[in-house]
Order: structure tokens, then sequence, then C-alpha cells
């Protein structure tokens, strides 16, 4: 190994700082207390480590979306950061050959990796054999936590297979109580997860959901609500997810997954884009839980505050910190374009629900933008059918065609009666045949 990794400190984990700050918000009577099951959660896969190679990666990749003048002092060594953490704390050379060529890395030569693949084996030669141990020697309990030992350990320091393959023999040991089960699961959830394996995590919380619905404790039940919100937003049912979110805020205890002021970045931005502008206000902008972190989420909270201000010019500037937020993470990155675009059609359909119409200069001017920019937009966003409302580009005027619900049920009504009829004259052909 390299002197440069060698002489590398081991420093407090982001998941024991975030556990910390949780544990400050509810001192101070703004938070609740971690639940039990939150603790006592495998460190391993660590998903703020996940979060912090998807920024890494999106800062310093091959190709960055971040351009070096927006990249924050205390993130330049980033890259160095997650060095430290992969080789020397969790020795997981799978990770580290799966990032080098990313990042750019070259500290460590093949035949580094392969004597940490061996030391790697050895241990896991070593937890297996306090299994062994354990089934001739002791108990059901004892067996269980030496394969729980085995699991944690593949999830810090092997691959994904191999650390799946580990929770999977935890799962498959005679009498093992549904919480266990589904403490497992939600560990495989976890790595999946980190790996990005949006697929593999449906399973995982079909089998965790039909557990809780038999005996499911009611922290179990809570935590399993955010592993579901943020698989619907991994999977773009951003109104899903909304409202799951929303229902956790108060009782959030799933600091394993994400860390606090990333599940209020999630419940802002997803409920900013459902909920009614009077909701908005009593739930997000003067809600104790997202006050208590305001400063940490400064860029989405003047978004959303902007928003209900109806001040216009201030949502498109914040539009532009928010996108920043976007990009660096990694359930959120994926939607950029798609959350970026339905921002807008938000802010232009508040403005235009106020009037019947108005000037394009005039509505530009509100929003801070050219007049060309402002009817490209528009005009993109009613063609699309996002916008109920027509331009009179020779008078520069936004004209704008409220829906009316009671023509519009009855016209749908008369269109599915004739699609009906069609369909029944269709039928007596053929009986008649």
């Amino acid at each position: 190994m390299t002197q440069e990794t060698q002489q590398m400190e081991i420093e407090p984990t982001e998941s024991q700082q975030d556990a910390n700050k949780i544990k400050a918000h509810s001192s101070s009577g703004e938070h609740v207390n971690p639940s039990a099951g939150s603790e006592s959660a495998a460190e391993y896969p660590d998903m703020k480590l996940a979060q912090s190679i998807h920024k890494a990666i999106v800062m310093f990749g091959p190709n960055p979306k971040i351009s070096p003048s927006s990249i924050m002092a205390s993130d330049k060594d980033l890259s160095t950061k997650l060095l430290h953490r992969i080789v020397v704390e969790m020795k997981n050379t799978s990770l580290y050959r799966h990032l080098s060529p990313i990042l750019q890395w070259t500290h460590l030569s093949e035949q580094d990796l392969q004597e940490m693949d061996k030391q790697n084996m050895e241990m896991m030669e070593s937890l297996e054999e306090k299994v062994v141990q354990a089934k001739v020697n002791a108990g059901d309990m004892e067996v269980l936590d030496a394969r729980f030992e085995v699991a944690r350990f593949a999830a810090k320091s092997l691959g994904k297979e191999e650390a799946l393959q580990a929770y999977q023999k935890v799962l498959d040991l005679p009498k093992l109580s549904s919480g266990k089960q589904m403490d497992a699961l939600m560990e495989q959830y976890r790595i999946a997860s980190f790996y990005g394996d949006i697929l593999s995590n449906a399973d995982y919380l079909k089998k965790i959901g039909k557990l809780a619905e038999e005996s499911g404790d009611w922290d179990r039940r809570n935590r399993l609500k955010v592993y579901n919100a943020l698989h619907k937003l991994s999977t773009r049912d951003i109104k899903g997810a909304a409202s799951l979110l929303i229902d956790c805020i108060a009782t959030f205890s799933c600091a394993e997954l994400c860390s606090y002021t990333d599940f209020i970045v999630y419940t802002m931005i997803s409920n900013a884009l459902h909920l009614p502008r009077t909701d908005i206000k009593k739930t997000i902008i003067d809600g104790p839980e997202i006050m208590s972190v305001r400063e940490e989420v400064s860029a989405v909270f003047e978004l959303v505050a902007a928003l209900y201000d109806c001040d216009y010019k201030r949502y498109l500037h914040a539009m532009v910190d928010v996108e920043s937020v976007l990009l660096c993470d990694r359930f959120l990155q994926p939607h950029c374009g798609y959350l970026m675009r339905e921002l807008h059609v938000l802010g232009y359909k508040q403005f235009l629900d106020s009037y019947k119409s108005v000037t394009l200069e005039s509505m530009a001017k509100s929003f801070g933008v050219s007049i060309e920019f402002l009817d490209m937009q528009l005009s993109r966003f009613i063609a699309a059918g996002r916008l109920t409302a027509k331009i009179d580009k020779f008078g520069g005027v936004v004209e704008t065609n409220r829906p009316d619900l009671k023509n519009a049920q009855y016209r749908e009504m008369i269109q599915k009666g004739d699609l009906l009829l069609n369909r029944i004259q269709k039928l007596s052909r053929v009986v008649d045949v």
C-alpha cells in the first residue's frame, strides 16, 4: 500500500455525525428521538457515503454537471475524503475498483488490492467459523448474531452480490422472527439502493410490506413509509412520495436510509408540486420540523417561500440554486430535468390563474425574463397541454382558458357513450355473422 494511503487518519463517519444532529433536534424539542430500530441498523452500507460518491462524480467525474466555480470550498477535497473512507476504514476493494477510473484514483496498485482481498477473505472465514461454533456450542440467538456479523462485514468490505448473499443466509435461518426478517430485508434494500438497483428494491419492499401487515411493530412500519417514499421518488412517482414523506415528517426515525436534512429537501420539493397553496404555508413554510433546519435547506426553502409569496422573479432565481441541489442528490438527479420543468409549469400556472388575460411584457417583467424567453416557454407548455392558455402574438397577450369542470365531464360522458355504442354495433355484426 502506498505511503499516502497509509498516512490517512480515521475521522467520524457521516452517519455518526447525522445521528448526533438528529439527537440535537430532539433535545431541543423540535424532533423525535431516532427509534431503537434505526439506531441498531447496520452502519454499512452507509447511504450518506453513497450520496457523497454521487456528489463527487457529479463534480469531478468524466462528465461533470457542476461548474468548478460553483463547487463549495468544503467539497474541494471530497474525492480524497471518499478515498479515505473506502480504503482505510472500509477496506472495500470492489468499490475502489469501480470508482478509481471515474475519479482518477491511482493510490493503490493491483498488488495492494489483492492483498486487501486476501485479508477480507481471511476475516470472512473467521466470521464463518464463529457461525459454526455458535451452531455447535450455543443457541439460535447466538447463531443469528453471528450470521448478522458476517452479513454486516460483507456489506462493509465486500461487493454487492456477496453482501446480498450474506443477508440471504440470515433469512434462510430457521425460526427467524418476522421482525428480524424485516430487519434483514431492509438491509438488503439498503445494499441494493447503495448500488442503484431499483428493480430489486421493488421486490424487497413487497416482502417487507407483507411482513409488516402480518406482524410489524410501529417503528418498522414507520421506517417502511420512508423506504417506500424514497423508492417512489426513485421511480418518479412524486405525488405518491409526497404524501408518504409529509406523513413521516414529525416521526422521522430512518437515519440509516437518508439524513434528516435530505429528508426535508425531498419533502419540500415533492409537496411544493402537489400540496394546495394554503397547505404549503401551514405544513412547509411554518412547519416546526422544517424551521429547525431552515438554514441547511435555504435554497429549497427560498423557492417554496417565493412561490407562496407570488414573488415570481425571486422564484425563478431560486430555481437556479435548487438545480444544483437536485444535481448533487442521488435520488433527485435522474429527475432533475423533469422537476425543473414541473417547477416552471407550477409558477406559470399560479401566475396565470390570477388573470383572464395578461400582456407578455407584464408577465415577463414579473418573472424577470425576456419576452422572447417567456414566449418560447409558454408556447412549449401550451402545446403540451400543461397550460390552459393561448398566446395572441400580434397583440402580445396571453389569454387563459379556465377549464369548465361540468362541461368537461359532459364531453367525457358523450365520448365514452359514443365509444360504447360503436363497440356494441361491432359486436352485433359479429353475432349476426
